[in-house]
């Protein structure tokens, strides 16, 4: 009996890798400057961009902004920091049943269009939105010329 059930759970782990495996090769791709992620990446981001900045929207409920460290490098943004465990401690009657928060170490990666200007970028936090902006090159705007 014991070898069906070590069977049974063999089998489901490995329908769960050949699933991840089938999600991830039919993720709409291409222009996108998000990577493949897994299932459970942290922190959810978004990123949009105005004729004046590349925006980065990152989802970081119970995060201390202090914490957070942004870098910028070789057309890369680096979002990084770490996500404590605010379960209750100390009390060995809690069972848990099932855990979807995410806890610990994160970093997201994102790639930035040449025109970004790393010299000009600012960050913000608030209510757990971290906004990152960054502003575009001034000589990759269009302007106007006059005709004399």
């Amino acid at each position: 009996m014991i070898g069906t059930l070590e069977l049974y759970g063999d089998l489901f782990a490995e329908l769960d890798r050949l699933q991840q495996s089938v999600e991830q090769a039919f993720r709409p791709g291409g222009a996108s400057s998000i990577r493949a992620l897994p299932r459970r990446t942290f922190p959810v981001i978004n990123v949009g961009s105005t004729p004046d900045a590349i925006e980065v929207l990152a989802l970081v409920p119970g995060v201390d902004p202090d914490e957070l460290q942004i870098t910028i490098d070789k057309g890369l943004l680096v979002i990084a920091g770490e996500r404590k465990d605010d379960a209750p401690s100390g009390n060995e009657n809690i069972a848990v049943y099932a855990q979807e928060r995410f806890k610990g170490a994160f970093r997201r990666v994102v790639s930035l269009p040449d025109d970004a200007d790393p010299a000009r970028i600012a960050a913000s936090c608030r209510d757990g939105l971290l906004r990152v902006t960054v502003a575009r090159r001034e000589a990759s705007k269009p302007r106007q010329i006059a005709v004399s």
